[in-house]
C-alpha cells in the first residue's frame, strides 16, 4: 500500500495533528523533502531540517565541562563531583529561540533519511523521536517531528532495495507512522506544468509516463526519478541555448547522467527530433512520412499513433486503409510501446473498438479484423507475463 504525493498532503498533517510522528518511506528522489517543505506551507509552519546521515554522535548535544566553581558538588562518601552541562547544536539552538520568539507559530523538525545514520547517531535521536527529549532539554510544544526514511529489505514491498541503511529499531516502528509514497506521472505533470517545466519534458512522459520513476533490481546504472526529472528539465533549458550542433554532442551523456544509459539515450533522441517532427495528418496520408515514421524515434511513434487513437475520424481504424496503414505503423514499434498503444485503444470502446468489432464481423479476413485481433492479442499479452 502506498499513497501518492497529494494523498500524502494530507495523511502527514493528520498524523501531525493526532500528536504522532509521521515516518515517510520512499525511494530517493521521488520527493519527500519537497512533500515535507508543501506541508510545513500548509501548516504555516516554520522549517528546520537535520540530514542524519551527514550528523556524526555529538552532533546535536556534546558534553561540556563545568562552567564555574558552584558546578562541582561535593558528596559525603562519592568525593568531587561535576554537574555535566551540554552543549547544544545550531539547529536545536535556532529551534528553541524560535519556539520562544514565536509560541503560537507551529515548528517542524525534519530527519531526513534517519535510516542512513550510523547506529550511534541513530541511538543519539532515539530520545528525540520517543520522549522528545535530548538529555536535559524537552523539546517545546510547538515542535512536530517528522522522519524520512529511503527503505529496507525488510520492509513489506521492498525485498528488492539495496540501500546503504540500518533497519529500523523496533522502538522506533511502533512509536512511528510509516507512510509509504509512491510517485504519480499525473500529478507530477500537473506539478510541471504549473512550474512551467520544460515542455519536451512534458511531452516524453506524457508518451512514457512509466519511466517517471524507474526501479529495475537488475540494473545497478543510474535510473529515472522525479528529483532527477526535474534536474533534466533544468539542464535542457540550457542545453537548448547552444548551437545546434553543440546539443547534439552532448545530449546523450547529459541526460544519459540523470537519467541512465537507456532513458537518457532515448529522451536525448526525442529531443533532437524536434523541429523534424512528424504530424498525425502526414503520417495517415503521405507515403514519405510514413517511411520518416521508421527512423523516429520510439517516443514519436507512440505519440502519434496515441493520437490517432484519440482521434481516428480522419482515418478510422474501422476502415480497410485506416488499419492497414495502422498495422504497418504499429510493427514498427517496440513491444512496450504496442501494449501502451493497445491499453489507449481499451479506453476507447464506443469510438474505436465497437466499430473495429462490427467491421471484422462483417469481413473477418479483412485488415480491419486483422488489426483488430492482433490489438486483443497485445492487451492481453501483460496477463501472460
Amino acid at each position: 500500500m502506498a499513497l501518492t504525493y497529494q494523498q500524502l498532503l494530507t495523511a502527514v498533517p493528520l498524523v501531525l495533528r493526532a500528536g504522532n510522528v509521521p515516518n515517510i518511506v520512499g525511494d530517493a528522489g521521488i520527493g519527500k523533502s519537497a512533500l515535507v517543505k508543501d506541508v510545513a506551507g500548509q501548516l504555516g509552519a516554520h522549517l528546520f531540517t537535520t540530514v542524519v546521515s551527514l550528523s556524526e554522535k555529538g552532533d546535536l548535544a556534546i558534553p561540556v565541562p563545568p562552567l564555574t566553581s558552584d558546578s562541582f558538588v561535593e558528596t559525603q562518601h562519592y568525593g568531587r563531583l561535576a554537574n555535566v552541562q551540554f552543549g547544544y547544536s545550531e539547529t536545536l539552538i535556532r529551534i528553541i529561540k524560535d519556539a520562544e520568539a514565536h509560541p503560537a507559530t507551529p515548528i517542524i523538525w525534519f530527519l531526513d533519511e534517519f535510516n542512513r545514520g550510523t547506529a550511534a547517531v541513530q541511538s543519539e535521536l532515539m530520545n528525540l523521536v520517543l520522549q522528545r527529549r535530548i538529555n536535559a532539554l524537552r523539546l517545546p510544544d510547538t515542535v512536530m517531528i517528522v522522519i524520512a526514511e529511503n527503505p529496507d529489505s525488510s520492509m513489506a514491498g521492498f525485498g528488492d532495495r539495496e540501500y546503504a541503511v540500518a533497519s529500523a529499531d523496533a522502538a522506533i516502528k511502533d512509536r512511528t507512522v510509516r507512510l509509504v509514497m509512491t510517485a504519480s506521472t499525473t500529478e507530477w505533470l500537473a506539478w510541471a506544468r504549473d512550474a512551467g517545466v520544460n515542455p519536451l519534458v512534458i511531452n516524453y512522459l506524457t508518451t512514457y509516463p512509466e519511466r517517471l520513476a524507474v526501479h529495475d533490481p537488475d540494473n545497478l546504472d543510474l535510473q529515472p526519478t522525479p528529483r532527477a526529472w526535474e534536474r533534466v528539465a533544468n539542464n535542457l533549458d540550457q542545453l537548448q541555448q547552444l548551437p545546434p550542433a553543440t546539443q547534439q554532442e552532448l545530449a546523450d551523456n547529459l541526460f544519459s547522467g540523470d537519467l541512465g544509459t537507456e532513458v537518457g539515450v532515448s529522451f536525448a533522441q526525442f529531443v533532437l527530433a524536434q523541429g523534424k517532427q512528424l504530424t498525425l495528418e502526414a503520417v495517415q496520408t503521405k507515403e514519405a512520412s510514413q517511411k520518416d515514421f521508421a527512423g523516429a524515434d520510439e517516443a514519436t511513434k507512440v505519440r502519434l499513433l496515441r493520437e490517432w487513437v484519440a482521434d481516428d475520424e480522419r482515418a478510422p481504424l474501422s476502415t480497410s486503409a485506416g488499419a492497414r496503414t495502422f498495422s504497418a505503423l504499429l510493427d514498427q514499434i517496440s513491444p512496450d510501446g504496442q501494449f501502451a498503444i493497445a491499453q489507449s485503444i481499451g479506453g476507447r470502446l464506443e469510438q474505436v473498438i465497437q466499430p473495429m468489432y462490427e467491421t471484422a464481423k462483417e469481413e473477418p479476413v479483412g485488415p480491419v479484423a486483422k488489426l483488430y485481433r492482433r490489438l486483443a492479442e497485445i492487451a492481453t499479452r501483460g496477463d501472460r507475463n
